[in-house]
This record gives C-alpha cells, structure tokens and sequence, in this order.
C-alpha cells in the first residue's frame, strides 16, 4: 500500500492504519530501535508506542514521506527509553561507543551561547552528511544515526571492518575541522 493511502486511513481513522504501517514499516523500526536499546522486548514496546504515537499526530499533520516521519518518531522514542534505563547499568550496547566515537567532533554542554542554538549545529552536521559521497554517508549515518555495529556496516556494505573503521575516522576528523571552521568551539 502507498504511503499517501496510509496516510488516509489515518485521516479517516481506521485501524488498518496501524496494521499497514507495521507492514510496511514494521521491521525497519524494530531493527533501529534494537540498535539502539539491544533488547528485543524494549525494542517491542518501542514500536508499539510508535505507532501509538503517529496514531495522535495524524491527523492533524500530514508527513511528506511516512518512512521518515515514522522512523524518526521510533529513533527518539527509543532515545528517551535508552535515557530512562541508564544505559550504563544495562552493560552498554554498540550506541555507547558511537557516542564516544562522535564526541570529539561535537561539542559537549552545547549551550545556546556557545553553538548558538542546537538548531544551527544540527543544520550545520546535517549539509556536513549531504555533502559526503554516497558510500561515506550511508557509513556514516549507519552508525551514528541508526547505531548500526562496525562489523554489521561492513558486512551490509560488503567492505572489511578496517576499512569501515578508516573511513569513519576520516570522516569523524573532517566533521571536526568543518565545525571549527564553522566556528563551533569543542
């Protein structure tokens, strides 16, 4: 079923909304809220709130690509759980390290005075991404926004784990010097 015709069901709030969204979404949201919690049951719950969550917003809105729209709202409602549990008393997952990894590149304590608001840092990293190459984008946003292991990167992207590691760290360090360049202090 196309999107705009999910969208409608919403609008005429029909149930089969929800069931088409999880089929046509469903494994997507699982896999990224799994990267991000690491635990099947949380990851569930997520998906569920999910759908829960696009169930309120629509209508009134009306996304230009659902995938995105519905995506972003699992990715952050997994990110508000990750912060619920502590992650650090759950033993760590593969999004624990990609946080270490970027923070050279983004300053901590962003402070409306320092980065002059996080809309412009976001917008700032966001023409960063669009203006890498397709297979160093795809990289990129495999690991920091979908949470995705080195060795899953390597192995979707048919490439060795040295070579993702490699490519990651280039572009960690050219995310530094725009930034600075852009006169973010880190």
């Amino acid at each position: 079923m196309k999107d705009k015709d999910i969208i409608g069901l919403y609008f005429a709030r029909s149930e089969d909304a929800l069931s088409e969204t999880d089929r046509k979404y469903g494994g997507y949201c699982r896999t990224l809220t799994y990267n991000i919690l690491g635990n099947r049951e949380d990851s569930e719950e997520c998906v569920n709130d999910t759908y829960m969550r696009v169930w309120e917003l629509i209508p009134p809105e009306t996304p230009a690509k659902l995938g995105a729209f519905v995506a972003r709202i699992a990715r952050n409602l997994a990110m508000d759980m990750l912060d619920r549990f502590a992650a650090a008393k759950r033993g760590g997952h593969s999004h624990t390290l990609a946080y270490e990894e970027i923070s050279e590149c983004v300053p901590s304590n962003v402070s409306v005075e320092d980065a002059a608001d996080e809309h412009e840092l976001a917008g700032l990293i966001e023409r960063f991404v669009t203006s890498l190459p397709r297979e160093k984008r795809i990289i990129f946003m495999k690991r920091y926004y979908h949470f995705c292991t080195v060795s899953e990167i390597a192995e979707q992207m048919l490439m060795s784990e040295s070579k993702v590691k490699m490519t990651l760290s280039r572009t960690r360090a050219k995310l530094k010097d725009y930034l600075e360049k852009e006169g973010i202090k880190l």
